[in-house]
């Protein structure tokens, strides 16, 4: 057997650092935020390249409240691209505002900038690339859009801890909001967000809004939400922030096998200026729904990021978008499959895997 992820082998290496911590925030009753937390968010601003780090409940709550705090509203238009998990765009829809949807380019098949530039109205107040599957998007260009345009952008890292741009880690150029859902490269053991940023203002803001609005206790000077991290996840995180290191080595070494090892199978390509954190390692098949039903049979468990492209989702058709609308992202929904890919993996299960494909290809 093949697991797609095995967080049990994970926890196995680090449960004798995990308890005590979970036990400190236990005894010490800070359940929600707390010491616990608060000691996260500086270990993960510092290990970003960033000043300030606001967890939250998670990443859906962290990309909505950093919305919010940069003052996006009813009316407003925000830019996205159409290949990406629908959370995306639910932030902005929670703020009411209106998703603008952009496609992806190979050969990267990040966010495309030209469509970027070109979607820009007078409504436009921010764009959202999405670092997809722990790749960066192209962001000196999307910056430079939002300078000419007077724009924010908030960039979704939800899959992208550790990666890096020019040689700067993902969060440290501006807003950035992760998710530490458990199947994360740095994931916690339940839901979990945050984002990160440099300016003081903007942190202090977030955090009212997580917690009900408040600037002190029962004192609330704008509406609020309950977006706050609970005290376990900020200790599972802090601990398991020690290992990321590691552990994004690992993968970039197991997507290197595979890379070599899958050569002549289309897959995103990789800008020499970036470093990939492999959240995902995707490959583009045509036949991908039946090679990923023999690969089940032999023991590979495989996924697909995301089968039906936003513009398409069903609580998305109010945008006007229809298929044809983003061909690239509809390739992407029709062909991609996500192979095995986590730290613990050895060699022997990347070329067991990568040998069923090639002896699945080499018979039809």
């Amino acid at each position: 057997m093949v697991p797609f992820l095995d967080l049990k082998a994970q926890y196995e290496a680090i449960k004798d650092e995990l308890w005590p911590a979970i036990r400190e925030v236990i005894e010490r009753t800070q359940f929600i935020l707390g010491p616990a937390v608060e000691r996260f968010e500086q270990n993960f601003a510092s290990y970003c390249g960033a000043k300030f780090c606001v967890a939250t409940g998670s990443g859906t709550d962290s990309l909505h409240l950093a919305l919010l705090a940069a003052g996006i509203g009813p009316g407003d238009e925000v830019i996205t691209q159409a290949n990406t998990f629908v959370a995306t765009l639910e932030a902005i829809s929670y703020c009411g505002a209106k998703p603008v949807l952009v496609d992806v380019a190979p050969p990267s098949y990040a966010i495309d900038t030209n469509q970027v530039c070109r979607a820009i109205t007078s409504r436009t107040k921010a764009i959202v690339p999405v670092h997809l599957f722990g790749q960066p998007c192209d962001l000196e260009a999307i910056y430079g859009l939002a300078e000419k345009h007077n724009l924010v952008v908030i960039e979704d890292a939800s899959q992208a801890h550790g990666a890096e741009y020019h040689g700067r880690r993902i969060g440290s150029h501006g807003i950035a909001s992760f998710s530490f859902y458990p199947g994360k490269n740095l994931g916690g053991y339940g839901e979990g967000g945050g984002v990160t940023c440099n300016d003081a203002r903007f942190a202090d803001r977030m955090r009212r809004l997580r917690n009900h609005g408040s600037s002190a206790k029962y004192l609330h000077p704008e509406i609020g939400y309950n977006y706050r991290m609970d005290g376990i996840q900020g200790a599972v995180l802090d601990v398991k922030l020690r290992y990321l290191n590691d552990w994004t080595s690992a993968r970039r070494r197991i997507a290197a096998l595979y890379d070599d090892l899958l050569s002549v199978v289309p897959k995103p390509t990789v800008p020499q200026y970036l470093k990939h954190v492999y959240h995902i390692y995707p490959i583009f098949v045509p036949d991908r729904d039946v090679l990923r039903a023999k690969l089940a049979e032999f023991g590979v468990e495989t996924n697909v990021h995301y089968p039906v492209p936003c513009h398409l989702q069903q609580s998305y058709q109010y945008l006007g978008y229809s298929k044809g609308s983003f061909p690239y992202s509809e390739h992407i929904a029709d062909s991609e499959l996500s192979l095995p890919l986590y730290a613990e993996m050895s060699d022997e299960m990347v070329r067991y895997v990568t040998d069923l494909i090639k002896r699945y290809y080499s018979s039809t």
